[in-house]
């Protein structure tokens, strides 16, 4: 059984607003992936532990997408973040700071 997805705002908003259609099928393909099997991503460490980061790579640039997971039942995706990698793990600590 697949698990459910859900988006935080940061993530949600960051989709919404790509424009290019490629990029945007790419992200759901990911999303699909991840629903599938969250052990895709890298599970990190240190000031991240229990957050895992998926990589998109698509026209020249890098792209993460960061969530964790929650069992209420059945298993539960949060995307917490999603956006280009200049600057994305610093944008995550400090989302999640101040959460």
């Amino acid at each position: 059984m697949a698990a459910e997805v859900r988006l935080l705002p940061p993530a949600r908003n960051f989709i919404k607003k790509i424009k290019d259609k490629r990029l945007k099928a790419a992200f759901y393909e990911a999303l699909a992936k991840i629903r599938d099997d969250y052990t895709v991503g890298d599970l990190k460490s240190g000031d991240l532990t229990g957050i895992y980061g998926y990589d998109i790579y698509y026209n020249k640039t890098n792209y993460d997408i960061s969530y964790s997971i929650i069992y209420e039942g059945n298993t539960i995706i949060v995307v917490i973040m999603a956006g280009t990698r200049e600057n994305f793990y610093q944008q995550l600590k400090r989302y999640l700071k101040n959460e």
